[in-house]
Formats: structure tokens, C-alpha cells, sequence
């Protein structure tokens, strides 16, 4: 049987790709921030599905030490990883500190996300898929040596912008470094989707957002489908691709091609984290 991990499988858009995958009878790791919260989804999705072979694994993506615990208990359990959808993401309205010192957003959307991965690449097999989720944002974020860095003019957009540019580089970095291998590694942005994410903590405008603006864009349902699809369909036997609503996307050759940012991105991340991979 196929093996799926799934960040934030609880969540909007997570939860999406879990009721999909386990359709598709795939063994289903959830990986949630809260166990409690991960086991009530759990079991919707199983009397839904009619698959038992799912569970859920706590995880805390801010937390080295916890992405570093939380591998090991998958390797306990499972010798290949045929899936996995680095999916779970935040957006903070105020700035926040990961247990590890960096600036919350990208400590969880980018630099948690490329821990896991490294570490559970052992069990990457040929044809394994890995999608991370981006967002449309990637195109205004930018790769500074301070990118990590808690800083007094937080602006949560910009920080989530950067983040999910070094979400879609490190696609193009492990797409690169297992070419070889036959693993299919890719990113999806869903487009505008209505989560829990997009959040003011303001009752006036998040209560004019819920009544203006969320019924004009996409379901979590509509939002998982690009990643759903290039996780289980034959267009995902590609690496180091955009999908937006089920096809490739050309990425602006300014971005694509900015060898430096990539090169400066990869050697502050195998820096921050060379005590844990």
C-alpha cells in the first residue's frame, strides 16, 4: 500500500487532500499540530472513506526538535513515503518567535517544511511525489541575508511572500539534487481560497470579509485540487514545476533564473539547520 504524509492535514485545504488520498487508498500519515484536533478529523475522514489506514502524528513545524521526533516516529512504523504534501502554512497578524529563535512564518511555512523533507528523504522511493504549497505571493518575496530573522517591522504579507518564494526555490533545489532518482518534486498554488488563514483578528473586517469577500473565491475543496492532482495524476512525472488550476505555470525568468537568491537561500538554510540534518 502507498504511504501519504500530509501537513496540516487538519486544516481547511488539508483535509481536502487527506479525504482524496484516502479515497484514493493511500495509508495516510496526518501530521497536525494538535493531536486532539488531528484524531476528531481523522475520524470524519475514515467513516467518509471507509479507510482505516489512517493516523495522525503530532507535529509542530516551528519546532527542530519536534520535526526531528515526529520522523522518527514515522520511520518506526513505515519504510517509504510515496506522497508527500508539504501543505500546513501561517500567517500571523502579529510577529512571533519559533522555539528556535527565527521569525514564526518562515520558521513554519519554509524552513519546518525543508527540514521534514530532508529528513524523511531516506525513504523517498522511485516515483515518490513531493508538493509543497505556495501562493500566488511567491512572485513579491525576496531572499535576504536577514530572511530568517525576527525584526521590529514585521509585515505579515511580506514575511509569508518570502516564505513561499523559499518554498518554490527549495523545489527547484530538490528537484535538482534527485533528478537521479526518479522523485517527482513540484509546488501548487491554489490561487484565493477561503481559510482560516485569511484573518484580520479585527471583528469589523474579518466579519466583512466572511460576507464580501469569501463567497467570490474558491472553496478549500477547489483550492486542494491542483495539489491533489499532481500528487496522484501522470501530469506530476515532472520536477521542479508551478501548477496553478492543474497545469503548469511559467515562472517569470527573473525569478526562475535568480541563481543568487537560490544559492543565498540554500546556504543560510543548510546553515541554520546543520545541527539537525
Amino acid at each position: 500500500m502507498k504511504t501519504a504524509i500530509i501537513t496540516g492535514a487538519d486544516g481547511d485545504m488539508g483535509k481536502q487532500h487527506t479525504i482524496a488520498l484516502a479515497t484514493a487508498g493511500y495509508n495516510i500519515v496526518m501530521a497536525c499540530y494538535c493531536q486532539q484536533d488531528g484524531e476528531k478529523t481523522c475520524q470524519e475522514i475514515k467513516l467518509l472513506t471507509h479507510n482505516d489506514q489512517i493516523q495522525v502524528i503530532e507535529l509542530d513545524l516551528s519546532s527542530f526538535d519536534k520535526i526531528k521526533l515526529f520522523v522518527e516516529k514515522v520511520k518506526q512504523t513505515f519504510n517509504h513515503v510515496d506522497v508527500l504534501l508539504n501543505n500546513a502554512g501561517t500567517l500571523p497578524s502579529k510577529p512571533m518567535v519559533s522555539a528556535n529563535g527565527y521569525e514564526m512564518t518562515i520558521a513554519v511555512n519554509y524552513l519546518g517544511h525543508f527540514l521534514l523533507t530532508e529528513l524523511l528523504s531516506p525513504l523517498f522511493v522511485s516515483q515518490t511525489r513531493i508538493v509543497s504549497m505556495v501562493s500566488l505571493t511567491y512572485k513579491y518575496g525576496n531572499i535576504k541575508e536577514n530572511l530568517f530573522l525576527p525584526t521590529e517591522k514585521y509585515n505579515r504579507f511580506v514575511s509569508y511572500s518570502n516564505s513561499k518564494l523559499a518554498l518554490y526555490y527549495a523545489t527547484l533545489y530538490w528537484a535538482d539534487k534527485w533528478k537521479d532518482k526518479n522523485i517527482h518534486v513540484n509546488c501548487a498554488d491554489p490561487g484565493l481560497v477561503s481559510t482560516h488563514i485569511i484573518k484580520m483578528d479585527n471583528v469589523i473586517v474579518d466579519t466583512l470579509c466572511n460576507i464580501l469577500f469569501r463567497p467570490l473565491i474558491k472553496t478549500p475543496l477547489q483550492g486542494a485540487s491542483t495539489m491533489i492532482h499532481v500528487a496522484t495524476t501522470n501530469d506530476g512525472n515532472v520536477s521542479g514545476q508551478l501548477f496553478k488550476n492543474k497545469k503548469i505555470v511559467k515562472v517569470k525568468r527573473k525569478i526562475a533564473n535568480n541563481f543568487h537568491q537560490q544559492q543565498l537561500l540554500i546556504n543560510m538554510t543548510e546553515k541554520v539547520l546543520e545541527n539537525y540534518l
